[in-house]
């Protein structure tokens, strides 16, 4: 008797090491996916994505470049030459058009992209996406701002975050020498005026 229960205990401690295998197996088994699925979230959201860390990687130039989003405006800065200006120490906030901006532009004016506009034509209207001083998101108000290239802009806080017609569409995306609030259009200043005249 005491053999057949010492059995049944050896088969019974069997059973349950085993279950016990199975059960960590499931439970490491239903694990992983939601760690590889919040990793793919965060690589398909990083684009835009405020760095929490106090680390501050590069300038808002060096951010532009490594953002496959701004290509078109680092195109624009190139040509323009103003690469160069923006990688002082500054500091400058700069409301950046994304890729998908610039296209609506090349759209409304006709033309097939960068390549087709002087860097005459650039220089007013990328220096009126910048301001000087780091100016985060916090410190935004209902004003209008001078820009670097003379002219203002205008800050609307009543609806979400507008500069001018565009809207804000990712804010405080800090550089050393910097920040970058992202925009969905490009801004384009007012036409300067030659004075004078002809009469007739």
């Amino acid at each position: 008797m005491k053999t057949k229960f010492r059995t049944l205990g050896i088969a019974l401690v069997l059973a349950v090491a085993v279950v016990g295998v199975n059960a960590t197996e499931v439970i490491n088994a239903v694990e992983i996916e939601p760690k590889m699925q919040l990793e793919k979230w965060m690589t398909d959201n990083s684009l835009f994505e405020v760095n929490e860390s106090k680390s501050e990687v590069g300038t808002v130039v060096d951010i532009a470049v490594s953002n496959p989003d701004f290509s078109i405006l680092v195109e624009a800065v190139t040509k323009a030459d103003l690469a160069g200006a923006l990688s002082a120490d500054g500091p400058f906030t700069v409301f950046a058009p994304t890729n998908e901006a610039f296209e609506n532009l090349f759209s409304q004016l006709g033309v097939e992209g960068i390549k087709d506009l002087t860097a005459e034509q650039l220089a007013p209207i990328l220096t009126y996406h910048v301001v000087s001083g780091k100016v985060m998101s916090t410190d935004l108000s209902n004003t209008s701002v001078a820009t670097l290239n003379g002219q203002k802009i205008k800050v609307d806080l009543s609806d979400g975050a507008k500069i001018n017609d565009s809207k804000v569409v990712a804010a405080d995306i800090s550089g050393n020498n910097g920040v970058i609030h992202v925009i969905d259009k490009v801004l384009i200043p007012e036409a300067k005026q030659k004075s004078g005249g002809c009469s007739n």
